[in-house]
């Protein structure tokens, strides 16, 4: 009886036993994920050595390593996936100015604050007297960067007091087009908004609220969290955190508080000096899964009619440049179909985002294209030289026979090309022209960058604040393909019809 009593504490000690070492991964090497796009204070390529990081979370990610008696290793990966890439393992902790709110607390491990920032607003130096809160803000424009508590706090006050919240991919454009108009304030925390030093703007003393930056982990890593958080409590007893801090010149009359609380054991709140309905708000992400999808769901719609309208109106453009190009390629003189190659190789041979950012941002000092007008002639100009091949192909597919036929009728040359040669070349062209269109839906999702809020804009939005694809993934996907199936409906139909009429 003692050894069957023995033989199953053995038993189980040995089961226990790896479950136990998987709770605090072990290794050589602390994998922290985080974006060099940031740049500076936060992380960045050093400018004497690119190959090299530099910043104030590399050298906290530095730090944590040495307590765990590792070395550290960086893993790049763009902000707005870092909560994504860490639960899925990909690195052990992210580490790149990330906030703490509410989602983050319900659907990651999350390590103590180790910074308190406040977000500020940002004006024209000559609006300084005129915008100062949010509230002064009805009827304009204020932008931020995407997923960010900036953001959240945006979206509900703009809701309540009549602006618009713009959100942004990156923290240097916000800043461009606040100065060149496009834009009249800007709300980010003041560690950005103190090193984005642009003439001519100015930021508010007065604070909108105050956040926290933090670690993050995969939820099933908590007792390595823990172990990190004795890591920073340990440096800021001892000060090194502090020193940290002060070689980035980010250290301010706030942290001291924030480090008393939190070695006092007080509870740090994500976000606060919002009233309490704002904060509610902001916080609502983390409370449930679909009352955060019913939250966002009005926002995709109207999203996905923003790619819809925008995808159209492209198309439709494109289409009719298409044909002028094809046509002069055709037809054209040796010196106008030099032109229209060149215009056709360089819109297929260069990226569809660099023409995107040189319209909108290369040209701003010539012409200031609003954000959806840019993009509508980004997308245009790009497809309209696909287009082309496509009618050019299909325009000299057309038997020489028929056209001689046609020419013997008496036919000019207008009459050949609208009454024989350009219907066939329609039919010829109408499945890859289906294509082209759907592949133009989705490609919509690039103009992101140039502020416009399309449907996966949205969706990315949507799972930063939630913690998960699962449920905006699936959303966006239903959207595109209510959106794409019944044009290749209607599209099979009308070749089925013509094949018909032709037999």
């Amino acid at each position: 009886m003692c050894r069957i009593v023995l033989s199953g504490f053995l038993l189980l000690s040995s089961l226990a036993a790896p479950a136990a070492a998987q709770r605090l991964p072990s290794g050589t090497e602390l994998r922290w994920a985080g974006d060099p796009e940031g740049g500076a204070p936060y992380v960045q390529a050093s400018p004497s050595d690119p190959s090299t990081l530099e910043g104030f979370d590399v050298e906290i990610a530095d730090l944590v390593a040495r307590h765990l008696g590792r070395t550290q290793r960086f893993v790049f990966v763009a902000f707005a996936q870092i909560d994504q890439s860490v639960a899925r393992g990909d690195a052990d902790i992210g580490l790149s100015g990330i906030e703490d709110t509410p989602s983050r607390r319900a659907s990651m491990a999350v390590t103590i604050p180790y910074y308190e920032f406040r977000e500020v607003l940002i004006v024209r130096e000559a609006d300084r007297s005129r915008l100062r809160t949010l509230a002064d803000l009805s009827g304009r424009r204020v932008g931020t960067l995407g997923g960010t508590i900036a953001y959240e706090i945006l979206l509900r006050a703009g809701a309540r007091r009549g602006f618009q919240a713009v959100s942004y991919e990156d923290d240097v454009h916000p800043f461009t087009d606040l100065a060149l108009g496009r834009l009249d304030a800007v709300l980010l925390d003041n560690v950005i908004a103190n090193r984005r030093t642009v003439p001519g703007l100015a930021i508010q003393p007065a604070s909108v609220a105050v956040g926290h930056y933090v670690g993050v982990l995969a939820p099933r890593d908590g007792p390595l969290r823990d172990t990190i958080d004795e890591a920073l409590r340990a440096a800021m007893r001892d000060g090194r955190l502090e020193r940290i801090f002060r070689k980035w010149n980010v250290w301010n009359e706030d942290q001291p508080g924030l480090h008393a609380r939190v070695l006092g054991g007080v509870a740090v709140p994500p976000v606060s000096g919002l009233n309490e309905d704002e904060e509610e708000e902001i916080g609502g992400a983390g409370k449930s899964r679909w009352d955060a999808t019913r939250r966002y769901l009005p926002s995709l719609l109207e999203a996905a009619g923003v790619t819809l309208l925008l995808s159209c109106l492209s198309m439709a453009a494109a289409v009719g440049l298409g044909v002028l190009v094809a046509s002069g390629r055709v037809y054209g003189h040796r010196s106008v179909r030099f032109a229209l190659v060149c215009y056709v190789e360089l819109m297929r041979g260069t990226p569809l985002l660099l023409q995107l950012f040189v319209i909108y941002y290369g040209l701003a000092a010539a012409i200031r294209l609003p954000a959806f007008a840019a993009a509508l002639v980004g997308l245009a100009l790009n497809y309209a030289a696909y287009e082309s091949e496509i009618y050019r192909g299909a325009l000299e597919s057309v038997s020489t026979g028929q056209l001689e036929a046609a020419r013997t009728l008496g036919l000019t040359e207008r009459q050949v090309l609208t009454l024989v040669r350009g219907p066939q070349a329609f039919r010829l062209a109408l499945a890859p022209m289906t294509n082209d269109f759907v592949a133009l839906l989705k490609d919509s999702s690039l103009v992101s960058v140039l502020t416009v809020v399309e449907l996966t804009k949205q969706t990315q939005i949507f799972a930063a604040n939630l913690g998960s694809w699962v449920i905006p993934g699936a959303l966006c996907a239903s959207l595109y393909l209510a959106m794409s199936l019944p044009l290749a409906a209607v599209a099979r139909r009308l070749e089925r019809r013509w094949k018909a009429a032709s037999l």
